[in-house]
């Protein structure tokens, strides 16, 4: 049984809460957070468990042996780092830290201390991911051309950090998994409305191997909460709509081609709106599950056996080393910014 503390009872906290505290493979001994308000509500649905408002109890408790932060993302670095020192296994959520630095800083920590440090990428935990995976490494879809990523919601706005740390980095995760590579260069451009030096919104393009261009627009400030990715192949093209939970691929054998074919007369508005393309359209089959519920379950494992997290150190400092890169191209309004080889 793995004793877990629990740092951070916010919006996300309690379904990490849920997951762990499964007194099957682990339990939770330590909920913290700083809010009295939010601590006495999770305490009302897992009475079992033990609160504060200090991570400090939790830390040096022997019976914790790995500690999940999910507090906001400038904290995430100390929070890690204390855990490790103290010897606990440790699961951050993302992004894994706001600087390059400080993710390599943990990474050495983690590997001297023989320590599983694991990043909360859970969208690469997701059923319908994985599936994407396996089409584009069998080639399914041909060579892609590029990738068209839209990740928006009405809120939250965060306060420490911008549009591209709080949503794209989901997005960048996913990049890197399906294309097994990491991006080379940036252009971005964002925009901030709400608090000053914080970006609201963000519309990337990101150059990859292999010639692969993927776009990102990522917003909190966006009436339609969005979870949509489109893959542009040689062969075939695909759509993943995560809010769509029974469908959410969509398979469309259509190819990009030069081939000149005389068009048909359309003579209505109606005609012209329905005139596409002819192809088949495949619907795959997901399976469902929770994909926070197999990232929990995989750090555990990483923790009994020692094997390497899916979505470890490296990872989370991939997509930091992209986003950093990211933020210098806002500043510098678009400027095409090379992103350094990760470690």
């Amino acid at each position: 049984m793995i004793g877990v503390a629990v740092i951070g009872a916010g919006q996300w906290g309690p379904n990490l809460i849920r997951n762990f505290h499964n007194k099957e493979t682990s339990e939770v001994v330590w909920i913290i957070d700083r809010d009295a308000v939010r601590l006495e509500e999770v305490r009302a649905h897992f009475p079992d468990v033990q609160v504060a408002k200090d991570p400090e109890q939790a830390l040096r408790d022997p019976s914790v042996h790995a500690v999940v932060v999910a507090t906001p993302t400038s904290t995430h670095y100390a929070l890690a780092k204390e855990a490790l020192e103290r010897r606990k296994h440790v699961l951050v959520e993302k992004p894994l830290t706001t600087e390059v630095k400080q993710g390599l800083e943990l990474l050495e920590l983690a590997r001297s201390q023989r320590l599983t440090l694991m990043v909360g990428h859970v969208f690469v935990y997701n059923s319908a991911v994985r599936k994407v995976k396996e089409y584009l490494d069998a080639g399914h879809l041909g060579n892609v051309y590029y990738v068209s990523m839209v990740r928006t919601n009405p809120g939250p706005i965060r306060l420490d950090v911008n549009a591209a740390w709080d949503l794209a980095a989901h997005d960048l995760s996913i990049a890197n998994y399906w294309l097994n590579a990491e991006p080379l260069s940036v252009s971005a451009i964002g925009g901030t409305w709400i608090n000053q030096g914080i970006e609201d919104a963000v519309f990337a393009t990101l150059r990859y191997p292999q010639g692969v261009l993927v776009n990102l627009h990522a917003s909190w400030l966006n009436a339609r909460k969005a979870r949509d990715i489109t893959i542009v192949g040689e062969r075939r093209m695909l759509t993943f709509d995560d809010m769509n939970l029974n469908e959410p691929l969509r398979i469309y054998d259509k190819q990009a081609t030069d081939q000149r074919t005389r068009r048909t007369c359309v003579d209505s508005f109606a005609s012209f709106r329905a005139s596409v393309p002819k192809g088949d359209i495949t619907v795959p089959k997901v399976p469902l599950g929770e994909p926070l519920g197999t990232q929990c379950a995989h750090f555990l494992e990483c923790i009994v056996t020692g094997k390497q997290p899916f979505t470890g150190a490296p990872e989370g400092i991939a997509v930091a080393r992209a986003v950093e890169a990211m933020q210098r191209s806002i500043r510098a309004r678009g400027r095409e910014e090379r992103v350094e080889a990760s470690c």
